[in-house]
């Protein structure tokens, strides 16, 4: 399962850097990167948040 969010989590984070060189190349519309951006940072902070976290009682 933790796997599993890393890789949702990690695509995110792709959604939310790739749109941006793209954009810079003139490949990408901004209403499409935009799109992409809010997707990424969905996916990274709706993902990343279960796994980054430290358990209670580890050190």
């Amino acid at each position: 399962m933790k796997m599993l969010l890393k890789t949702i989590s990690y695509i995110g984070l792709a959604l939310s850097v790739v749109p941006a060189v793209l954009v810079y190349r003139g490949e990408l519309t901004a209403d499409s990167y935009k799109l992409l951006m809010l997707l990424g940072m969905a996916l990274w902070f709706g993902s990343a948040l279960f796994w980054i976290r430290p358990v209670h009682g580890e050190s």
